[in-house]
């Protein structure tokens, strides 16, 4: 019998399939004693064992290439860690087995950052990968990760690491379901890069027995168990409508009366950028430079290197506009070299703009190899810091600007609520606004965008966070500035919609999701778009408001 099951959808499309669950976890090592004589060669297992896991994590983020790689290569250097090692070597001397001593000091990591705020916290899932696959290594069992088979199939799992997702077949893997995560955790993230339906945050996603049939709804999060052979058509029905209409539509984002929303590509460095282009993007609304900075926490990459990077990047979009964001370390991003180790909550801390003020030499190499990289290119240039909270952090980011001589529009991301609330004060300073949805959610909920049993109030569609979204576009047009959203919000086509109803000025997302999101916006009017903007805000849960917006827009 058909039965439906209801997580978070985080990337669009539709799967049918037989369910495929993810290998086990490493079973926990037994606890005995070794000779202390054998204390040294374990030790140099444990070694071995760590070396083998990043040295295998950094391949496979080279072959995946763009945000994956930065993922992957931020999950190696949490497994080389020193003060892990050193705990490992510590047990180890004490009696310990290699396999042991790792699981251990790992338990031990793992509880410090459960318990070290809301972005570390979220890093848990991507420590417990690494415990077990160097745990896996020394008891020599397989690799915990995606099952083998030859038939395509829908992944279940609990989480999914990232070096799992980052490699997922999409001609294997139909889609992805998975107990835990969030609209903007690693996975959901990748998942919307490759282009394969999924929904995360589904209770219970683990009991579905290994073979059943399934259908997905990456875009309503539905899950339906054993469907209908109607139910199954109409699902194809409707990703084959959806298909259609992607083809269709092409050009500049428009709504159907011709007001212009131009969407752009959210990108880590030039590796994502043959994906945007291939998707129609207008430019880049959000280059995230911090993955450059992730390949060596103990230094800032040299300005020289720096300057291929942006250029790269700014000579893909001839005429259009790039959108860099400068340095945003700290919290789920730290580098040695730039963030307090010892914060006890680096997510309310010194993180994005306030760590680059404190480190001025870091901000003013930076801004000078961004105007060295748009030296002699026809591109609009425009560089936004992250985590602004006032008028006084714009203005020392726009000064900063301004004495590196940088030709460019100076801008401020909307993350903290008092940015939204002061959006006008702040626009005094800076000459454009853009909404990062995903922290500002986090900071208005102080929920954690990582973690499943608060993801109802990560969900972008909170009548509260769409108030804050209105707030700062109300005070940009007051203003005659512009005001884009550049996180998660802007891929999901129909909230898209609401989100230029409510006057935002340009999206920008996953270059995967803007062909839905174009076909999408040509279907309405800009007055239709205002009017289901209008009916979200009234409602007083994500899930009125998002029928609410649908009912108007589809003329119920």
């Amino acid at each position: 019998m058909e039965t439906t099951l209801r997580g978070v959808g985080v990337s669009h499309g539709v799967a049918i399939g037989e369910v495929r669950h993810m290998g086990t976890a490493v079973l926990e090592p037994p606890a005995k004693q070794i000779p202390a004589q054998d204390a040294e060669r374990e030790q140099g297992r444990a070694r071995q064992a760590v070396e083998a896991v990043a040295a295998d994590l950094i391949a496979r983020g080279n072959l995946a290439g763009g945000e994956a790689q930065a993922v992957l290569e931020a999950q190696a250097m949490m497994a080389q860690d020193p003060e892990l090692m050193s705990d490992v070597d510590r047990r180890i001397a004490v009696g310990s087995t290699a396999e042991r001593a790792v699981y251990d000091a790992l338990a031990a990591y793992r509880a410090l950052l459960a318990g070290a705020g809301e972005y570390l916290a979220g890093r848990v899932a991507d420590l417990d990968d690494v415990r077990n696959r160097i745990v896996a290594r020394l008891l020599g069992v397989p690799m915990p990760g995606v099952p083998d088979s030859d038939e395509p199939y829908v992944l279940i799992a609990r989480d999914l690491a990232p070096a799992d997702t980052a490699l997922l077949d999409p001609a294997l893997v139909l889609g992805f379901v998975t107990e835990e995560g969030g609209p903007t955790s690693h996975s959901a993230i990748l998942a919307r890069a490759l282009g394969v339906p999924a929904v995360v945050a589904l209770p219970g996603a683990g009991e579905l027995a290994e073979g059943t049939l399934i259908a997905v709804d990456g875009s309503t999060g539905e899950i339906f168990v054993e469907p209908s052979d109607e139910k199954r058509a109409q699902m194809e029905r409707a990703a084959a409508e959806r298909k259609a209409a992607l083809s269709a539509s092409s050009g500049p984002g428009a709504t159907s009366d011709g007001h212009k929303v131009p969407l752009l590509a959210n990108v880590g460095g030039p590796a994502d950028v043959p994906a945007a282009v291939d998707a129609g993007a207008e430019g880049v609304g959000l280059f995230r430079t911090e993955f450059l900075f992730l390949d060596d926490s103990k230094q800032a990459p040299s300005e020289e290197k720096q300057v291929e990077a942006y250029r790269k990047v700014l000579e893909a979009f001839p005429e259009g506009r790039v959108v860099v964001r400068v340095l945003d370390a700290g919290a789920d991003k730290p580098l040695d070299f730039l963030t307090p180790a010892d914060e006890p909550n680096p997510a309310l801390g010194v993180r994005g703009l306030r760590s680059l003020l404190d480190h001025p030499e870091v901000l003013r190499t930076q801004l000078s190899a961004l105007s060295k990289a748009a030296q002699g290119l026809p591109v609009h240039l425009e560089v936004m810091a992250p985590m602004v909270a006032d008028r006084t952090d714009a203005k020392a980011f726009a000064d900063a600007c301004r004495q590196a001589g940088l030709q460019a529009k100076f801008g401020a991301m909307v993350e903290i609520p008092s940015a939204a609330l002061r959006a006008r004060s702040i626009l005094q300073e800076v000459e454009f606004l853009s909404l990062g949805t995903n922290d500002l959610a986090q900071y208005t909920f102080a929920a954690d965008r990582q973690v499943g049993a608060v993801s109802r109030l990560q969900d972008p569609w909170q009548p509260a966070l769409l108030d804050l979204v209105a707030l700062s576009a109300e005070a940009a047009k007051a203003e005659g500035k512009s005001c884009g959203v550049c996180g998660e919000a802007a891929s999901d086509p129909l909230l898209a919609c609401v989100l230029t109803g409510l006057g935002v000025t340009s999206l920008s997302m996953g270059a995967a999701s803007i062909p839905y999101v174009r076909a999408t916006l040509a279907k309405y009017t800009l007055a239709q778009c205002e009017r289901a903007a209008a009916a979200a805000r009234a409602s007083d849960t994500a899930e009125e408001a998002r029928t609410a917006a649908q009912a108007v827009l589809s003329g119920e």
